[in-house]
């Protein structure tokens, strides 16, 4: 057997994997000491942090509790490490490309608010985008900018339909990595090429793929890629990733200033001022240093187990629950399970149950889900039990009425 570490294929025994297999169920029970009772499949909501998260917070809390910013200077080295492991986690060219931002929301409002438009243009969007990837680009309307939403149930290319959505007007198209609530999963490669092809610029929000899933923003031409840490990535709220490609920069017009945004931005005492040259220009003031260290922390946990061993598992964890609706005739599936089609969402309705009685039912029995796309969404991580989804879909044999 083959396994890729980087851009290294090795060859592995299968007394090496098993070795490998053990250490990783062993380090995720040391970082998810969750209630034993709980099931928790909303990982696509909120995520639990691990515990060397929850450590760096309280180290940073501590540490401020008693010398306030003393060593600050370390802190930004913190800072600097996170655009790194972000640079790294997307194959982004530089840690240049990378600001540090709120939320998802703010990272696709400084695309869609920043871009050079002109009246008459459109955006190609899905019909299946959360509101953040929907309103941000319907709020281009008052400057004569058009959103074309493309639907994409049932549809076998749905990456061909979105593209060959496009007209002369179109000058960009906006779409998640992995629907929200259907749990669908696009070919970010294919959809890439095809707007280069089109010369239309390619935004990417990124938050239900990014961490399980590989993302490159290289071979995939993405131009924009967004997401917020609280998702996959295993952090708190209020942290962003924002990748700007080199060739955009530039072209952004800036809405926000202040003092972290300029390229001088330590010389508090100079009176002219310019952007700065990186994505930093995205960044209008103080940054958020104990998200910065609680999100550093969780990518160190994702960098230790890999990707590509992340997405193996969470993959086996959705088909596994694939297999245990299929085996229910009062279950029905929403999610394409074909392979290359679905991540780690899988969202199921129930044939006679309304959909909020279903939720309800599986919150008092202690299992953390969402009521999404019509039906009811799980959302295991690479940590969760088996054993922990059987119990969750056996709950579902016995709907109160």
């Amino acid at each position: 057997m083959r396994r890729t570490t980087g851009n290294v294929s090795i060859d592995e025994s299968d007394h090496e994997r098993r070795v490998r297999n053990d250490h990783v169920e062993a380090l995720l029970a040391r970082e998810f000491p969750l209630e034993s009772d709980l099931i928790y499949l909303n990982h696509a909501g909120v995520a639990p942090w691990p515990r060397r998260t929850a450590a760096a917070i309280d180290a940073f809390i501590q540490e401020n509790t008693r010398q306030g910013a003393k060593d600050y200077p370390r802190w930004l080295q913190t800072e600097s490490r996170l655009r790194t492991q972000l640079a790294r986690l997307i194959n982004a060219p530089s840690p240049d490309d990378i600001a540090l931002l709120k939320n998802t929301s703010e990272a696709l409002s400084v695309v869609a608010h920043g871009f050079p438009w002109q009246t008459g243009d459109s955006v190609i969007i899905s019909d299946e985008e959360f509101p953040s990837n929907r309103i941000v680009w319907e709020s281009l309307a008052r400057y004569g900018v058009h959103v074309r939403q493309v639907p994409l149930t049932g549809v076998a290319q749905p990456e061909q339909a979105l593209v060959s959505a496009a007209d002369a007007s179109t000058r960009l198209l906006s779409i998640s990595s992995v629907q929200y609530a259907s749990g669908l999963r696009l070919d970010l490669t294919r959809l890439g090429e095809l707007c280069h092809q089109r010369k239309i610029a390619f935004c990417v929000d990124a938050i239900q793929g990014l961490g399980i899933l590989p993302h490159d923003v290289q071979s995939a031409q993405i131009d924009f890629l967004m997401t917020d840490g609280h998702k996959w990535l295993l952090a708190p709220e209020g942290t962003a990733l924002f990748y700007c490609s080199a060739r955009w920069r530039e072209q952004l017009a800036l809405y926000q200033h202040g003092w972290h945004m300029v390229q001088d931005h330590g010389n508090y005492d100079r009176k002219d001022w310019e952007a700065a040259r990186s994505a930093r220009r995205f960044e209008c003031g103080s940054p958020n240093m104990l998200g910065i260290h609680a999100l550093s922390a969780s990518l160190s946990l994702l960098e230790e187990i890999g990707v590509a061993e992340i997405e193996r598992r969470v993959l086996e964890r959705a088909e596994h629950l694939f297999a245990l609706i299929r085996a229910r005739p009062h279950l029905a599936l929403i999610t394409d399970a074909s392979p290359g089609r679905h991540a780690g969402i899988v969202t199921f309705r129930h044939a006679q149950a309304d959909s909020g009685v279903l939720a309800r039912h599986l919150q008092k029995n202690q299992v953390v889900c969402a009521q999404r796309g019509g039906g009811i969404r799980f959302s295991p991580h690479c940590y969760t039990r088996m054993d922990q989804l059987d119990r969750a879909v056996a709950i579902l044999d016995s709907v109160p009425g």
